[in-house]
């Protein structure tokens, strides 16, 4: 009889299955035995009577170690009581791998335990529910650059200079006494591909060495970075909310059941499928000022003054148009106000703080050639970049959304680092 997946169980009531996966707990009592079995895509409860098989069958069942690889054949019974609507009728219970003793407990661990217990930690019902919001999350963003027609350009690990700041690299050694670094974003090399394909996306690694132990940084994280050719900073925005609404959408949809175990208020999710507020950095200080919380123009916000804005709103909000001075050297000034850059972040709500930051890019080469030189770097570093502005430049723009702290916003989770399957972070590259 073939495997048949928890998830897909209710396909399957009334008929014999075989069931694999792990112990994740069990019930007992002088007749029966209540197995739970998770096989990743779900958990199933099922019921082992000692009238239907031998006693010293059913008494080795009641003594397999938590974790244990397991095999469970019976009937898949349908039971509105149970998780996921099913009930398995067990016919037989074959050990496959018997586990040692399990070192997460059901008793309460510290952070720095699980940790460094991350391997297996990440079994848990919390931890599987959090990666299946990160598997939508990730699935959304292809599906729905696919349908859009962007076309999905890897971009380098290994870079030869900075593009977000040279004080939060993380130098290598590489061939020959050269240095290269390991990427922050592959922002520039999508602004090279979109000069060739139009529209394109890349979605994998990047890394800061800010030497930070908030909630909100891990030193290792995924982004997704879309850059449109022809495009200003009303289509970046216009973008950014339509992702963020088909992923909020689509999360409620397809991981209902995750979102139940995480115990998250989908209402606070669903208010984001409304429009996006999106008001200017200069209002926005305006009103920080009005109302109790003294912010001085020209400053970058911090993490207090972001979740001060996004308490006015129940959907994410766009806060565009911040000082140029606190932007990097490619983003374009308006030309209404050379004060700021047509730059724009996203706001989650509920605190969860900037998921998204973008803009429309600078395509003059001479004012590109003084913005390098205004942030002493080498024009060396950046000839092949610079080439983009000599070679058919135009108006073009896009942005990098990290995908874990838009999971751990979607999950309602408090830290980022459960938001990605192996953290890495100021004090921790193990496991």
């Amino acid at each position: 009889m073939s495997r048949t997946r928890v998830k897909d169980l209710l396909n399957h009531t009334g008929e014999d299955v075989t069931l694999k996966g792990w112990l994740y707990n069990r019930r007992s009592s002088k007749k029966f035995h209540f197995v739970l079995l998770r096989d990743g895509s779900g958990i199933v409860q099922c019921i082992v009577t000692k009238a239907e098989m031998d006693e010293e069958a059913f008494e080795a069942i009641g003594k397999i170690p938590y974790e244990s690889a397991i095999e469970i054949r019976g009937k898949a019974n349908a039971d509105e009581r149970s998780p996921g609507g099913v009930e398995i009728h067990a016919s037989a219970v074959d050990v496959i791998s018997e586990a040692e003793e399990y070192p997460i407990s059901k008793q309460e661990h510290g952070p720095d335990f699980l940790l460094s217990h991350r391997h297996l930690w990440l079994r848990s019902k919390k931890q599987v529910a959090i990666m299946h919001i990160r598997n939508e999350v990730l699935k959304t963003i292809r599906d729905d650059m696919h349908e859009r027609g962007f076309h999905c350009i890897d971009a380098p690990v290994f870079t030869p200079n900075s593009c977000e700041g040279t004080s939060t690299l993380f130098e290598v050694d590489y061939f020959d006494d050269e240095k290269a670094y390991l990427t922050q974003s592959g922002q520039l090399y999508m602004e090279a591909a979109a000069m060739a394909l139009g529209d394109v996306y890349c979605l994998g690694p990047t890394f800061r060495a800010e030497k930070s132990k908030t909630r909100r940084h891990l030193t290792e994280f995924w982004m997704f970075e879309p850059e449109m050719a022809f495009a200003g900073i009303d289509e970046v925005m216009d973008l950014a909310e339509a992702m963020l609404q088909k992923i909020a959408t689509n999360v409620l949809e397809n991981c209902q059941a995750d979102l139940e175990v995480l115990e998250r208020d989908t209402d606070q999710l669903r208010k984001a499928l409304a429009p996006f507020p999106r008001i200017s950095y200069s209002e926005a200080v305006e009103r920080l000022n009005d109302e109790g919380h003294p912010f001085e123009w020209g400053g970058d916000l911090g993490a207090p003054d972001e979740t001060k804005i996004s308490s006015w709103f129940d959907t994410p909000v766009m806060v565009h148009r911040y000082p140029e001075a606190v932007k990097a050297f490619y983003m374009k000034r308006d030309p209404e106000d050379s004060r700021v850059a047509l730059g724009v972040d996203v706001l989650a709500p509920e605190g969860y703080g900037e998921i998204i930051g973008g803009g429309q890019r600078e395509e003059c080469l001479e004012t590109l050639l003084g913005r390098i030189n205004e942030h002493e770097l080498d024009p060396e570093d950046f000839a092949w970049y610079l080439d983009l502005r000599r070679y058919g430049s135009v108006p073009h723009g896009g942005f990098g959304l990290g995908v874990e702290r838009t999971v751990c916003w979607l999950a309602g989770i408090e830290h980022v680092r459960e938001c990605i399957p192996f953290p890495r972070m100021l004090y921790r590259i193990y496991p």
